[in-house]
């Protein structure tokens, strides 16, 4: 029987709602209780994003989990710069966790659009920093950020872009509904033509 991995993001991406604001105490208290519950990976943040963020990383490092690993959250290194110099990257790695995931761009419009990169440039970026974060972290998850919604656009491209993760030594590769509007039916069937 496979085991099912629990990985959950509520001390960052829950905690963007409106009327929502943790402290660092807050996150702390959050994070023992998702450990109590068996959770195996819990996103603590994005460490350069805020001090409150900052904070929370250096206070997780003295508590002592059952079951969870606290992971850092960031993005690929940007455009033109080399991994070992980008800042988002050398904050993920002052975290000092054993997990980092970071997103890259699956959906060709958000790399023309948001990026204003080439693709081949993007799928570069995915690769050079995967590679890069693997030298300092036990294990690199890679989020496949607006996956369906690019996988509908240009599923080769799509593809290219976890595979790229993959190749480059990702731990595992989340496929990201960032939009939240694929169905059901649609999911299962664009998950099973990865196997």
């Amino acid at each position: 029987m496979q085991e099912v991995i629990l990985y959950d993001t509520t001390l960052r991406d829950g905690c963007q709602a409106e009327d929502i604001s943790f402290t660092v105490e807050d996150k702390v208290r959050i994070a023992k209780k998702l450990d109590d519950l068996g959770i195996h990976y819990i996103e603590g943040g994005w460490p350069g994003s805020n001090p409150k963020d900052i904070r929370f990383f250096k206070e997780i490092r003295g508590v002592t989990f059952k079951h969870a690993k606290i992971t850092a959250f960031g993005s690929t290194a940007r455009a033109g710069i080399l991994p070992e110099e980008d800042r988002n990257l050398k904050s993920l790695i002052s975290a000092k966790t054993s997990v980092v995931t970071i997103f890259g761009k699956s959906w060709d419009i958000h790399v023309r659009a948001a990026l204003r990169i080439k693709l081949a440039e993007n799928i570069k970026l995915i690769s050079d920093t995967v590679s890069y974060l693997k030298k300092h972290f036990t294990e690199v998850f890679f989020d496949a950020e607006h996956f369906f919604d690019g996988f509908k656009a240009d599923h080769q491209y799509a593809l290219k872009t976890v595979e790229a993760a993959s190749k480059a030594g990702a731990d595992c590769i989340i496929l990201c509904d960032t939009n939240g509007g694929t169905l059901p039916h649609q999911l299962s069937d664009e998950v099973g033509y990865l196997h």
